[in-house]
């Protein structure tokens, strides 16, 4: 992890004085465990949430504040001064008889990398969303990147309804209208205010929650501990109970939200379904089942993905939190729980994870640099234990290893343990080699054939030119920004025509890179301009004969190799390799050839042909661009047998160039978004203007269209309610409000764009010019296109190619 260069003072320190008890070695009860990361869009609250369980769960003394920089998860100097998560961070937390290994994670899309990583090491997932906003871009984002891992099991936390304009019933129907799940199943009902009034008058607020499982409300008080009181079992007995007024507007929903709740929930268990079949016929009788009857068949439809538990409350003032933290262990899945094939590659022996004295089986999650720990890998066990100071086997690089410290890190606090056992997530030093996405296992066991699937970094989508500023910087920049590249795979770096260009997932991620290469490395050095990673496709003009030999002069003797290809372009409808960028690339047999880094033996004959299909790739020999769209298949191979396997590194290099020159110059491809832009009434023309003055394609004008981040021509609607309970809007009093309505719909409104990334570079100067400074956006990566003839020509001239 980075290091923190904030001074704690007197207050700080103080924080931390509740913090938990001195412990030597990991949680050891894999039944206990509950590896989870809270995900979201931007400035969802995540990270609120996430001050808000330590503070509950008594790891601080005082929750700190995004707005004051005194969290504990956003550590980094540029954290703080941005108020939003770049990296993700982990700290254990202990609640109850639980122990959850949580993981705060960014909701820009340009730190996507640190999700993708949390997203392939976690079991389980809590998905805020802001009751105002409803799902966002980033939200389909996250949800579709949970997905990717098979990360089944989820709880959404629909947050901020203190806020005026929060709704509980709007925010139900988006999670249906965005299609993120079929059945979203409320678990709590929220209480505005405990005060008839306060609903009449539209006042926002959240002062209590029912709890639908459990049957009990709970009371929140800025000043006092909440308190919880269960409800009576029959409906007379709770208007009489004193615990709401007789005149409360949430009284009448109390009875057939609870129903709805075990009728909907009845249609994933046989079980249930009986014991509801069996109640009396009273009208209160489904007040009567009792939550340890209900709660196997909630946690096996949560574990299975049938259903989506929905919780809600407010991080900021802690309304809720306590909630969050039992339904977490309660309904989210132990390491025990995961299915082995969700966790190995395909073809790889079956791992028997279950086995606490099994075989060491660990992936390495996550990579950093500390100026005082050096190399930090952040490590999941999946099988074994590991102990200190052992030797291990990177079964990715084929590289023996040694582990010096184990750690548990409390975000960037670290404390040493004697081991990390089944199912835990920690942190090694002294690996010299280990990459994100490695798997590692004992030595003993090395040849045991046990790889963990990978983890794929999104593509880079824009550049810039890093530029030494003396000739003796040169090297200590290109050593900064392997080592930059190692601790972050979504920073791609290359060496094109003498200068070092770095690629990078957006303009804030490049701003990022330039900070913590000036903070953590220490270089001198200057930024070019930054500028849009721009890809090529397959000429047109392939025909026979298609070259198939290399010749070259090895110790003054004449040698031919031959590597034959079969290459064309990658079909329209075709999905290309994300580890390829969008490539695909097979063997003799039709399968799957992986990238250079994924071959365990460095040696291996196909290892050197993927080296060589790589190299040419890279750079396109009409542009210098990066090539995408490409099949390529290896037919045959032929090389004099006294040569090492590494010459075919550089044949196939060169015949695979050969082919692509060619082939001819092909169509050019550049980054779009899908972007969401938010003016008032009076803008909206200019806006629209704007966007269309710079390519952009307008998709629509209203909320519920297609957004960022949603997949064109993949939805077909939203889901029915069918079977989904939705709270009436009333219970969320100032949604209801006539002025809240006014403000948010008829004088905002949503733009909804598709447009070049290149056109959008310096957009928010724009819309600050266009809207008064009045207007919001939000972007996210919409894929590559190809472009007109006329674009092709003005991008070959800003590259210097025309």
């Amino acid at each position: 992890m980075y290091r923190n260069t904030r001074v704690f003072n007197i207050q700080n320190i103080l924080r931390y004085g509740i913090r938990r008890s001195a412990s030597s070695t990991a949680p050891h009860d894999p039944a206990k465990l509950r590896n989870m990361a809270l995900v979201a869009h931007i400035d969802s609250g995540k990270t609120t949430l996430t001050e808000s369980i330590l503070l509950k769960s008594s790891f601080l003394s005082s929750a700190g504040s995004v707005d004051t920089g005194s969290t504990i998860t956003d550590f980094l100097p540029a954290e703080r001064e941005r108020g939003i998560t770049i990296q993700s961070a982990s700290i254990p937390v202990n609640w109850r008889n639980w122990t959850f290994n949580l993981i705060d994670t960014p909701g820009h899309a340009d730190f996507g990398m640190e999700v993708e990583s949390a997203s392939r090491v976690i079991d389980g997932a809590v998905v805020l969303i802001d009751s105002v906003e409803g799902v966002e871009a980033q939200t389909k984002g996250v949800w579709k990147q949970l997905d990717r891992y098979g990360v089944q099991s989820r709880i959404m936390f629909l947050n901020k309804l203190d806020r005026a304009g929060a709704s509980f019933h709007a925010s139900l129907l988006s999670l249906l209208s965005h299609r993120l799940h079929p059945k979203p199943m409320a678990l709590v009902l929220p209480v505005a205010s405990f005060t008839r009034d306060d609903y009449l008058r539209a006042e926002p607020g959240i002062q209590g929650l029912v709890d639908l499982v459990k049957w009990e409300v709970w009371k929140f008080s800025p000043d006092e501990e909440p308190s919880r009181q269960p409800l009576p079992t029959d409906m007379h007995d709770i208007e009489s109970s004193g615990i709401f007024p007789a005149d409360h507007p949430l009284l009448p929903h109390l009875l057939p939200a609870r129903t709805a709740l075990l009728d909907n929930l009845s249609m994933f268990s046989e079980e249930l379904m009986e014991t509801l079949l069996n109640l009396p016929s009273s009208p209160s009788a489904y007040l009567t089942v009792p939550a340890e009857k209900i709660m196997p068949h909630l946690r096996a439809a949560t574990l299975t993905g049938d259903i989506l538990p929905v919780l809600c409350g407010s991080a900021f003032r802690h309304v809720g939190t306590e909630l969050v933290m039992d339904y977490v262990g309660e309904l989210l899945p132990s390491p025990m729980d995961v299915v082995d094939k969700n966790l190995v590659t395909e073809g790889a022996k079956p791992l028997v994870a279950r086995a606490k004295a099994g075989p060491l089986v660990m992936l390495a999650w996550k990579v950093s640099w500390d100026k005082r720990k050096g190399w930090m890998t952040f490590v999941r066990v999946y099988s074994g234990t590991l102990n200190p100071q052992s030797a291990i086997m990177n079964a990715t690089r084929n590289q023996k290893e040694k582990v010096s410290k184990l750690l548990l890190l409390y975000a960037n606090q670290p404390e040493e343990v004697d081991s990390l056992s089944f199912g835990s997530v920690g942190v090694i030093l002294g690996l010299k080699y280990t990459r994100t996405g490695d798997t590692l296992v004992s030595l003993q066991h090395q040849n045991d054939d046990v790889h963990l699937r990978d983890i794929v970094p999104p593509p880079a989508v824009m550049s810039a030119s890093v530029i030494p500023q003396t000739q003796a910087d040169l090297e200590p920049v290109q050593n900064a920004l392997n080592a930059l590249a190692r601790t972050d795979p979504s920073v791609r770096v290359e060496a094109q025509e003498g200068q070092l260009l770095v690629h990078g997932l957006g303009a804030l991620h490049l701003e990022i890179v330039e900070n913590r290469l000036r903070e953590e490395w220490d270089v001198a050095f200057e930024f070019g301009k930054r500028r849009v990673s721009y890809r090529e496709g397959l000429g047109g003009g392939l025909s026979d004969p298609i070259p198939k030999t290399w010749h070259t002069t090895i110790k003054g003797k004449a040698i031919e190799v031959t590597v034959e290809f079969n290459v064309e372009p990658v079909h329209e409808h075709s999905k290309g390799d994300p580890l390829w960028d969008g490539n695909i690339v097979l063997d003799q047999k039709g399968k799957r050839l992986g990238p250079p880094d994924s071959f365990v033996n460095s040696k291996d004959v196909m290892a050197n042909i993927s080296e060589g299909i790589f190299s040419a790739l890279s750079s396109s020999p009409h542009s210098f661009l990066q090539m995408s769209r490409v099949f390529i298949q290896v037919k045959r191979y032929f090389y004099p047998l006294e040569l090492p396997s590494t010459v075919l590194a550089g044949a196939s290099a060169s015949i695979l160039r050969d082919i692509l020159r060619k082939a001819g110059a092909g169509p050019i491809m550049e980054p779009y978004i899908r972007l969401k832009v938010t003016v008032n009434e009076e803008a909206l023309g200019k806006v629209i203007k704007d966007i269309t003055e710079h390519n952009g394609e307008l998709l629509d004008l209203a909320s519920s269209s297609v957004g960022p981040g949603e997949d064109e021509g993949t939805d077909v609607g939203p889901y029915p309610n069918e079977g989904v309970y939705v709270p009436p809007q009333e219970l969320s009093p100032s949604a209801m409000s006539s002025s809240v309505r006014e403000s948010t719909a008829s004088l905002r409104r949503s733009v909804y764009a598709v447009a070049p990334l290149s056109k959008m570079l310096d957009y928010s100067n724009r819309l600050r010019a266009l809207s008064g400074g009045h207007g919001i956006f939000e972007m996210m990566n919409a894929g590559f296109r190809e472009v007109s003839e006329t674009r092709k020509l003005e991008i070959l001239k800003e590259i210097g190619r025309a």
